[in-house]
């Protein structure tokens, strides 16, 4: 185990806190970026006080290894409209990088009023690119990881703690 579920709540808290500090008085669009994000904004958006909407987009740049292809597509795109809304990307872990760049360029040309990034986790000695946070969990060590919504080849999603993958240890 890399981080506990307790870590995980207490990270999640202080995240919603200064979210909800930043857009006191307005009603952001979280775009959640499937299938890693989904257990950390659930659990995100119901500690935010504030109004939100919620838009989910799925990207794959993965298949089923433990290495970034480095092709990034779009498997399932946005239905709502962005143009002139406070847009927060939610997104579980950044890993090359190359994957949140993207997103965030194909969301720009959409023109939103505002465009924030809030991650999970981060693992920045594996950047190919610069990334910056407005909001941000942990940093981790180059290991591959699973558990609280990260996989490998879908599984593992369910564990309530993140955890280093070894040799299909961690269950």
């Amino acid at each position: 185990m890399l981080i506990s579920r307790e870590e995980i709540a207490n990270t999640v808290a202080r995240l919603a806190s200064e979210i909800s500090k930043d857009y006191r008085g307005k009603q952001p669009l979280l775009v959640g970026v499937l299938k890693g994000s989904f257990m950390f904004m659930a659990d995100l958006i119901r500690q935010l006080d504030l109004p939100v909407e919620i838009a989910l987009i799925r990207l794959s740049s993965y298949g089923s290894g433990t290495k970034s292809s480095g092709k990034v597509r779009v498997i399932q795109g946005l239905k709502e409209s962005i143009k002139g809304r406070d847009v927060l990307v939610i997104e579980d872990i950044i890993d090359t990088g190359r994957t949140i760049t993207f997103l965030l360029d194909y969301l720009r040309k959409k023109k939103p009023a505002s465009l924030k990034l809030c991650a999970l986790t981060t693992k920045p000695t594996r950047y190919q690119v610069p990334v910056s946070f407005d909001y941000l969990g942990f940093t981790l060590p180059d290991k591959f990881i699973v558990g609280y919504g990260l996989d490998l080849a879908e599984m593992f999603r369910n564990l309530p703690d993140i955890c280093i993958f070894e040799d299909d240890e961690c269950r």
